[in-house]
């Protein structure tokens, strides 16, 4: 028998406006929107609360296999949910790299049955698979490649710009890069020698990202591909200023982070030290009113978290030893919330960044919208809510948040996931749902 819910009296979040609404679920799917009569099956009176599409990162990093202490598929998912992103793509710099179709297809078991969200998983580009990557894309439950074009883990490091060529050249599916230039960031680390982290930016500066950046457009350009191409985490002006002539035409796209819109050096690195060390970095105001006036003038195609986690005893290092990356998959909706009862985004924008453009990105099928027909993953916020960020409270394996104690406007009361009520109150009853996402 299929389960009917029905929300009263919300107001649906789209990517263009914001309508007061029914919405009623059945089967796992949005099937009336406007006046809904409940006939049957549960009635929730939203009192005027906001109802968005469920969130989509497309940029985490949940450590499995090979690094569970930092985190694990079942609960950087379960902090998804929590957080409202119900379907996330997972990055391939585990141990060992997901760089096979035997890879893809463990991680894909790992997840079935214990994954809370849906999943896809990234195949990563090598200078060895360069001529299999082809055939691993098309596989059932892959958006794409991800190169790393600057320092990673094992040998997914793609730094030269005939093997960018030979990458974009082959194959469909959209790529997303991480921009660095690996020659400059270790000349610099031998000029410098770091040994606060506040040279983290200073070592990795922003003619780094850059220099790759430019690169990746030339080998692009060579190329001749129609393939898309998505520049992930951009953290400079410079990166802005270039990408804006070539965003226009659809095929080349890029992301920020929340971090890099809210954090900003030197300040971040006096409070937080090593917690707030990334790749690339968290970079000068300068840098940070640079991307704000990106999002500004529309570069951007998405938000995404980069949830990047470490153990506190990791991240307690001393620079350079101390690892780069921190949680942000939970945190990215609330921050972006956050944002928006400021009055710096509209609501709007966030249903377009966090849900409807990264399925229009990665071409996933039936999410990102309300719409009917669309799967019935749904989250419902009190925009004026505030609260505050209590680390201990989040569902991260690695137990630390860098917003830790810091007040947010913008709560999220209820997670549906496939139809079902998956969080309320703080609360995820019953057991993971999540399925492998269909890609078209």
């Amino acid at each position: 028998m299929l389960t009917r819910t029905v929300l009263k009296n919300g107001r649906l979040v789209f990517p263009t406006d914001i309508q007061v609404a029914d919405l009623a679920i059945e089967g796992g799917k949005i099937v009336e929107i406007g006046k809904v009569e409940p006939a049957g099956g549960d009635v929730i009176d939203l009192n005027g609360k906001m109802v968005f599409p469920g969130g989509i990162d497309t940029q985490v990093h949940f450590r499995e296999p090979g690094l569970e202490q930092k985190e694990d598929i079942a609960s950087g998912s379960l902090a998804a949910l929590h957080g409202g992103i119900t379907s996330y793509l997972e990055m391939p710099n585990t141990n060992p790299a997901t760089t096979s179709a035997l890879h893809i297809r463990d991680k894909q078991r790992r997840a079935a049955g214990r994954s809370w969200g849906h999943f896809g998983f990234f195949v990563g580009a090598t200078p060895s698979n360069i001529a299999s990557l082809a055939e691993i894309e098309k596989m059932p439950g892959v958006p794409g490649i991800k190169i790393f074009a600057g320092s990673s883990t094992g040998d997914l490091l793609v730094d030269k710009e005939e093997d960018l060529v030979k990458i974009f050249s082959t194959g469909t599916r959209p790529i997303a890069v991480h921009s660095e230039d690996e020659g400059r960031i270790s000349a610099r680390k031998a000029e410098y020698k770091g040994s606060s982290v506040g040279d983290h930016a200073t070592i990795r500066d922003a003619e780094s990202a850059v220099l790759c950046t430019q690169r990746l457009l030339r080998a692009y350009r060579e190329s001749g591909t129609s393939r898309k191409l998505h520049v992930l985490h951009i953290s400079t002006q410079d990166e802005v200023d270039i990408l804006e002539d070539y965003v226009a035409g659809g095929r080349i796209s890029c992301e920020v982070t929340p971090q890099h819109l809210f954090f900003y050096a030197p300040d971040c690195y006096q409070r937080l030290g090593t917690f707030t060390q990334m790749n690339p970095p968290i970079r000068s105001d300068s840098h940070r009113r640079g991307l704000w006036k990106g999002l500004e003038r529309g570069i951007f195609k998405v938000f995404g978290s980069d949830h990047a986690p470490h153990t506190l005893k990791e991240k307690e290092q001393r620079y350079p030893a101390s690892p780069s990356g921190m949680p942000g998959v939970e945190t990215i909706f609330t921050v972006l919330l956050d944002f928006a009862a400021q009055g710096r985004i509209s609501y709007e924008l966030i249903s377009k960044m966090l849900c409807q453009a990264p399925a229009e990105l990665y071409g996933i099928v039936g999410k990102g919208e309300l719409k009917l027909g669309f799967d019935a993953d749904i989250v419902v916020v009190d925009p004026d809510r505030k609260h505050r960020i209590n680390e201990k409270a989040l569902h991260s394996r690695c137990g630390w948040s860098p917003y830790h104690g810091l007040e947010f406007t913008g709560f999220i009361e209820m997670v549906f996931l496939n139809g079902y009520l998956s969080v309320s109150a703080g609360h995820a009853p019953g057991r993971p749902q999540g399925k492998q996402l269909e890609f078209a």
